[in-house]
């Protein structure tokens, strides 16, 4: 298969130590099966895979269109394309995007999942969410946790701890995408396609080693969980995700005298129609006030959907609290 280069990141904006890893790697672009690694489409336990992992598509969610799924490899860059390759293409990608084997580094997984799920029926698994690592990093360092403490990828990128280098493409991108919301159906794929799709895997892992040296092992299993509550965050179906992998249990090495925090949960809440408002409150008021008062993460549809139900992440005692001041707010005249 042919191997296609993007020109090296530019000298000025580069890091000063001009880390190999920074180097724009080869890519391909995917339109059949036969095209990726067999490691890949054949997982097994003798070769565990760590890939970075991200899509694109037309207002992603279970309604929106996936057009590209991007793998990143430590040699090159996939660029599995949905639109040329159809769902045949995509169903060859699932024991891969299932396997306990293959780890996937993605920022944010929770639309990507959904995309995923409703539009082919694969269960996001086994993933390692950045967004997730950042927030459990900063907080075993004894930071002080933020309200809305969801590191975006071009602030996460910007940080020197984990990359440290500008990303203003991304906004370019968002801008067109304003202007075009089909831009990701345009075919053939326009460098500048090619360029933002390739840039938000190829730093993932880099990222991943440097966040993987830092996580203490309670901190990897928090992770773990969460991750996977992610992956299932905007999925909800009619058996509680009973046919969903089961969650991650406590490490049985972790010494005596370290404390395990309670296990994270997903809480979904149904709100009746028109009493989303109240739920979030004046200028997010209520979501702030719950948040102050309960140590979870709250997360909302939108207007990509679910519109009708709020989804709750945290420790139990933490979520039934939450969960309690909410009902309450929809109670209220």
């Amino acid at each position: 298969m042919a191997s296609h280069h993007l020109d090296p990141v530019p000298a000025a904006d580069a890091p000063a130590d001009n880390n190999p890893e920074l180097l724009s790697p080869p890519y391909h672009i995917v339109t059949k099966p036969g095209q990726l690694p067999v490691e890949f489409l054949e997982p097994s336990a003798a070769l565990k895979l760590v890939i970075g992992f991200d899509c694109e598509g037309v207002d992603l969610c279970r309604n929106g269109a996936l057009c590209i799924m991007q793998l990143a490899f430590p040699d090159a860059v996939y660029l599995v394309d949905a639109i040329e390759g159809g769902k045949e293409l995509i169903q060859a990608c699932k024991p891969a995007l299932e396997s306990d084997h293959v780890t996937k580094v993605i920022h944010d997984c929770k639309r990507d999942s959904e995309a995923l799920y409703f539009q082919f029926g694969i269960k996001l698994h086994n993933v390692m969410d950045t967004q997730i690592a950042y927030s459990l990093i900063e907080e075993q360092e004894g930071k002080e946790r933020t309200l809305d403490d969801y590191i975006s990828f071009v602030s996460l990128l910007a940080d020197p701890r984990y990359c440290g280098i500008p990303y203003p493409e991304k906004e370019e991108v968002r801008t067109l995408l304003r202007q075009d919301p089909n831009f990701w159906t345009i075919r053939p794929l326009s460098d500048m396609m090619v360029r933002a799709a390739t840039d938000d895997v190829r730093f993932l892992l880099n990222i991943h080693e440097k966040m993987m040296e830092k996580l203490s092992k309670v901190s990897l299993w928090r992770l773990a969980v969460r991750s996977e509550l992610y992956c299932r965050c905007f999925c909800l179906n009619n058996n509680q995700f009973a046919d969903w992998p089961l969650l991650p249990p406590v490490p049985g090495d972790i010494e005596a005298d370290v404390h395990v925090p309670e296990v994270d949960i997903l809480s979904v809440l149904d709100v009746p129609p028109g009493k989303m408002g109240r739920v979030i409150g004046r200028k997010g008021s209520t979501i702030k006030g719950v948040k102050e008062s309960c140590n979870v993460e709250i997360h909302i549809g939108g207007a990509k959907g679910p519109p009708d139900r709020v989804f709750i992440i945290g420790p139990v005692k933490e979520v039934r609290k939450a969960e309690a001041i909410l009902r309450g707010r929809l109670l209220e005249f």
